[in-house]
C-alpha cells in the first residue's frame, strides 16, 4: 500500500465507527484502536499496532482520546442578517413563541449586502467546525423574493453541497392575506430560478405558516424541478407535517414535537427520518419531544441544531446531544448515533456519519475517555481535533 501523505491516528482509547460489522454494538465500538486516513477517505480501521504498511504516513498518537465520525448537522439556517436577542429575552420572561418573528429576520436579510450575509454564514459554519460538525445542511428562507432566495442559496453553496430552498417559510409581508398568491409565485418563479442551486426543497407545514395543500403543491413542484423534499412539521402542535412528509417521500421531517400514534406508525413504515431539534425547545421553552416513542417504534432519528437567529441560535452539536439525552430521554449511545449516522440518513448519505473503509475521512477526537462525556459534561468543549476529508482543520 503506497500513497500519501496519509495520516495514521493511533492510540485511540475508544473508536466509534457506527458500523456493527467492525466493532461492538450499534456504535461499532473498538478499544485500543487505530484509523488510517488517505486520499480523503478512511483507508483502514482496526486494532492499534495492526495497521497495514503505507509509505509517507504521518502518525499521530491520540493518547487514549475518543474518536468518532464528524457530526452531521442536517438542519440549519445560517444565511441571515439581524439579531433577535430581545425576542429571546421576552420568551424567557414568559411570552409564548409564534412563527411571526421570522419576518424581522426577512427584513434584515433583504437589506443586507452579500458580504454581510456571507460573513455571518462563514462565522457560524466555522463555529460549527470547531465543535466537531463536518457536514452541514444550509437552508434559504429569509429572503422570500426570487433574487434574495437565489443569493442565499449561492452563498450557502460556498459552504456545503447540502443546500435547501425553504421559500415556503412564512408568508412575506407584501403577501399578507394572499398566501395562495405567494405559493403560486414560489411554484411558478422561485423554484425554476433556484432549483439549479438547491439539492432539497423544504416547507414549514404549521399553523401560522402553510397548510397541507399549499405544502404539497410546493413540494410537488420542487420534485418536478429535481429537488428532494424535506418538511418542517408538528412543531407548534399536532398537524399534517408528518403525513405530508411520508406521502411525498421526504428525506426527513424536522421538529416532530407533537406526534400522534398514527404519525409514529407512518414514520416507522417509511424511509423518512424524524429529525429532533432540541435547541429549539431549549430556546422557546416549548415541550421537548419524547424520543422514546419514536425510537421504540423503530423510527430512524436524527439530531440537529436548527441554527437560526430566532429560536435556536446555536451551532453546537455537543449541546444538542446533551439536551437530547437529558430532555428527550435518549441514551448517550442513541444521541451520538443520531448526531452522526442519523444525520447522514436524513441527508440520504452513506459516505458520512460512519468510519469504515471507503467513507469520507470526516473524524473528530475528544479530550474524553468515551463518547458518553458529550452528555456527561455538558457545556465543556471536548473536541480537540477535527479532520474533514482527511485534512486537519
Amino acid at each position: 500500500m503506497t500513497s500519501g501523505p496519509w495520516t495514521l491516528l493511533d492510540g485511540i482509547g475508544v473508536l466509534v465507527t457506527n458500523d456493527p460489522d467492525i466493532g461492538v454494538g450499534r456504535l461499532g465500538l473498538l478499544r485500543d484502536a487505530a484509523l488510517l486516513l488517505g486520499d480523503g477517505v478512511v483507508q483502514w480501521v482496526g486494532s492499534s499496532g495492526r495497521e497495514p504498511h503505507a509509505d509517507n504516513v504521518f502518525r499521530l498518537d491520540l493518547d487514549g482520546r475518543t474518536v468518532l465520525p464528524g457530526f452531521v448537522d442536517s438542519h440549519t439556517h445560517p444565511v441571515f442578517a439581524g439579531d433577535r436577542a430581545e425576542e429571546f429575552a421576552s420568551r424567557m420572561a414568559g411570552q409564548p413563541y409564534t412563527a411571526g418573528g421570522i419576518r424581522s429576520t426577512i427584513a434584515a436579510t433583504r437589506a443586507a449586502t452579500d458580504a454581510e450575509l456571507n460573513a455571518t454564514a462563514t462565522r457560524l459554519v466555522t463555529e460549527a467546525r470547531r465543535s466537531g460538525t463536518t457536514t452541514i445542511e444550509c437552508k434559504s428562507g429569509y429572503g422570500q423574493t426570487v433574487a434574495d432566495e437565489l443569493r442565499s442559496l449561492r452563498l450557502a453553496a460556498a459552504h456545503t453541497p447540502e443546500t435547501t430552498l425553504l421559500a415556503a417559510h412564512v408568508t412575506p409581508p407584501e403577501f399578507d392575506g394572499r398566501t395562495d398568491d405567494y405559493v403560486r409565485m414560489v411554484i411558478e418563479e422561485m423554484i425554476p430560478a433556484c432549483a439549479p442551486h438547491a439539492k432539497w426543497i423544504d416547507v414549514f407545514c404549521e399553523r401560522g405558516a402553510f397548510d397541507a395543500d399549499q405544502c404539497r403543491a410546493v413540494l410537488s413542484a420542487g420534485v418536478a424541478a429535481g429537488m428532494v423534499p424535506r418538511v418542517h412539521g408538528n412543531q407548534l402542535g399536532p398537524g399534517e407535517g408528518v403525513r405530508i412528509a411520508v406521502e411525498t417521500g421526504a428525506a426527513s421531517v424536522d421538529h416532530v414535537t407533537h406526534t400522534s400514534a398514527d404519525d409514529i406508525a407512518a414514520l416507522a413504515d417509511s424511509t423518512t427520518v424524524a429529525t429532533l431539534l432540541p435547541g429549539a425547545e431549549f430556546s422557546t421553552r416549548e415541550t421537548y419531544p419524547n424520543s422514546r416513542r419514536l425510537l421504540d417504534s423503530g423510527v430512524t432519528v436524527a439530531v440537529a441544531t436548527d441554527c437560526n437567529p430566532g429560536t435556536s441560535y446555536t451551532t453546537s452539536m455537543p449541546l444538542c446531544i446533551a439536551l437530547a439525552v437529558r430532555e428527550m430521554h435518549m441514551s448517550p449511545d442513541e444521541a451520538v448515533w443520531s448526531a452522526t449516522a442519523g444525520g447522514a440518513h436524513a441527508l440520504r448519505r452513506n459516505d458520512i456519519g460512519v468510519l469504515r473503509p471507503g467513507c469520507r475521512a470526516d473524524v473528530i477526537a475528544l479530550d474524553a475517555p468515551s463518547h458518553v462525556h458529550l452528555a456527561y459534561r455538558p457545556g465543556v468543549h471536548l473536541v480537540s481535533h477535527v479532520w474533514k476529508d482527511g485534512i486537519r482543520l
